[in-house]
């Protein structure tokens, strides 16, 4: 699919890219930010309320994080549970199809954690050419 292709690509290519680019646009669509993914594998230990998903999801802030379980609730990935006490509970948790996400969340973890160590080793080499000179 992201092969180097030649300038002029046949129309049944051209289409597949379309399909292909459509596709991508509406996951980017529904996951977009950089929120939702943390909160859904936050999720993924298992259901938490408001506090302990902004204590699990580092730096959201208060707002974001309301609004981003508001989006995971419409597009099915949460379901929202209140329950009646007193003060009322609000406990956040994920819906089967959450699932859907699992090997796209495991592929970004595997090229995560494959550029952290091209950076990391990038970095170690641009120092030791500063120290070179």
């Amino acid at each position: 699919m992201f092969k180097h292709r030649k300038k002029s690509a046949s129309k049944e290519e051209q289409e597949e890219c379309r399909g292909a680019l459509g596709a991508v646009q509406d996951a980017l669509y529904v996951l977009s930010g950089k929120w939702k993914l943390p909160i859904i594998v936050a999720l993924s230990e298992g259901n938490k309320r408001f506090g302990e998903l902004q204590r699990a999801v580092h730096g959201i802030a208060p707002k974001v994080l309301s609004n981003e379980l508001k989006t995971l609730e419409l597009n099915g990935f949460v379901e929202r549970h209140v329950y009646d006490t007193i003060p009322v509970s609000v406990e956040y948790e994920l819906l089967e199809y959450s699932n859907t996400l699992e090997e796209v969340i495991g592929a970004l973890q595997k090229w995560g954690a494959q550029h952290r160590t091209r950076l990391k080793s990038e970095s170690k080499r641009k120092k030791a050419e500063l120290q070179e000179a």
